[in-house]
């Protein structure tokens, strides 16, 4: 038997799915949990957890929250250096910020810095899975892989394959792009917390080859996920449909070259026309609503009402760098917004658990992250929720706790973030 630790603190988990009970029926408050060899292995009262593990050593966060680490379902780490670039349409903003700084990810030695950078960024902000595009270079693949499994975290991500509509040098083809995903897959997924994830941009980057390609990999390697991106923005869908006169809409590009499943990702989902609402519904899909980057980029507000009311699976992303923010809780706030102007305001512990168990259940990876439970992993955040003066006076006058956390998610930012835990391990360096 390992090490034990005991964390005690209000620690928050969900029985139930806040959109399918009421949000404060869904979740929990309770004492104390307890951690071993990197998992939770209790949860529960203070004084029965303590008198059930007596040598454990304590580690109390007074009333600050303890609660599962945010999962982060749809990112770009190249793109960490050019966040928050001014003012453009998708394709605008891909061509004169994104595609020049990953021409820059085919020298390993860059890759490795931006992915250092961008994991302290992430766990600072209390983000401890993520699912990120890389970029065309195998190199930006390993660079991230290795850095991650320095840190014990568990991710996803793979290779962007693209053989058109992009700058030379960012560009690879069908073939290449079928080997080089394959050889990564072989060498990374399954690893120690890692996955890979096959991984088109979006059709209008990849010719009909290059999508059946990754349709034929996907095919011989079911168990891994598939990312990529549907229906962002209105000229985007008008652009498919010029490229794919003979698909139905922009979900059948995908579709009819065996990249539709329940293991697949589809990062934004705004502007889905009927079939592919049903279609999506119907094999199970992940939708990933990344509300930040739809503002910032002006996509357009996704229906998460409408969406979850249908039974879909969504989860919750930054999309850095098309996003503002590294930040899960400017996530959870922009995404409070976005409902707001749809007329369907979002509960706290909605947002929180979109942020976390709906994020990892996208990912199909529910039963190991997401939610505090014995058997889950270690991975943890810890929120203050009194970290500016600001949210503290708010926090003062709230008459329960999901009005308390409520002002943390509508005004926190990594200020919040008193302590990191990843795989049962406390992360030193963003610990204050």
């Amino acid at each position: 038997m390992g090490d034990e630790m005991i964390l005690k603190g209000q620690v928050l988990s969900f029985s139930d799915s806040p959109f399918d009970a009421p949000p404060q029926d869904a979740s929990r408050f309770d004492e104390a949990l307890v951690l071993r060899d990197g998992k939770i292995v209790g949860i529960g009262g203070f004084a029965d957890l303590r008198k059930a593990h007596p040598k454990a050593e304590i580690t109390d966060y007074g009333t600050h929250v303890i609660m599962a680490g945010f999962v982060d379902a749809h990112a770009h780490y190249p793109q960490t250096a050019m966040i928050a670039s001014w003012g453009k349409r998708l394709i605008d903003w891909l061509n004169l910020y994104t595609f020049p700084e990953e021409m820059k990810f085919g020298d390993e030695g860059y890759a490795a810095e931006i992915a250092r950078r961008y994991l302290d960024l992430t766990t600072s902000n209390g983000t401890t899975t993520i699912c990120s595009f890389c970029t065309i270079h195998p190199a930006s693949v390993e660079a991230f892989f290795s850095e991650v499994q320095s840190r014990g975290q568990r991710v996803v991500a793979g290779k962007t394959c693209m053989d058109r509509n992009a700058p030379d040098g960012l560009r690879d083809t069908a073939q290449s792009a079928y080997d080089d995903s394959r050889a990564l897959l072989q060498r990374w997924h399954g690893v120690d917390r890692i996955s890979y994830a096959i991984t088109p941009r979006f059709s209008p980057t990849s010719t009909p080859e290059q999508l059946e390609a990754m349709g034929a990999l996907w095919a011989e390697h079911p168990d891994c996920l598939m990312q990529t991106h549907l229906s962002e923005q209105v000229d985007e869908i008008e652009w498919v449909k010029s490229l794919y006169p003979e698909a139905r809409d922009y979900l059948d590009t995908y579709e009819m070259h065996g990249l539709l499943g329940a293991r697949g990702l589809y990062g934004h989902a705004i502007h889905l026309e009927p079939r592919e609402r049903d279609r999506l519904a119907e094999v199970g899909a992940g939708l990933v609503h990344c509300p930040t980057s739809n503002m910032f980029i002006g996509s357009g507000l996704f229906d998460m009402g409408g969406l979850m009311e249908a039974g879909q699976r969504v989860g919750l992303a930054t999309d850095t760098g098309g996003g503002s923010s590294f930040s899960m809780l400017r996530t959870m706030a922009a995404a409070y917004e976005v409902a707001q102007l749809r007329g369907n305001p979002l509960h706290g512990a909605q947002l929180i658990w979109l942020a976390t168990v709906g994020s990892a259940e996208a990912l199909h990876m529910g039963d190991k992250i997401g939610n505090i439970a014995p058997g889950m992993e270690g991975d943890l955040v810890v929120l203050d929720l009194a970290s500016t003066p600001a949210i503290a006076q708010r926090e003062r006058h709230a008459s329960e706790i999901w009005e308390a956390m409520f002002a943390t998610i509508m005004m926190g930012d990594d200020r919040a973030i008193a302590d990191v835990w990843i795989g049962g391990k406390r992360f030193e360096e963003n610990a204050r």
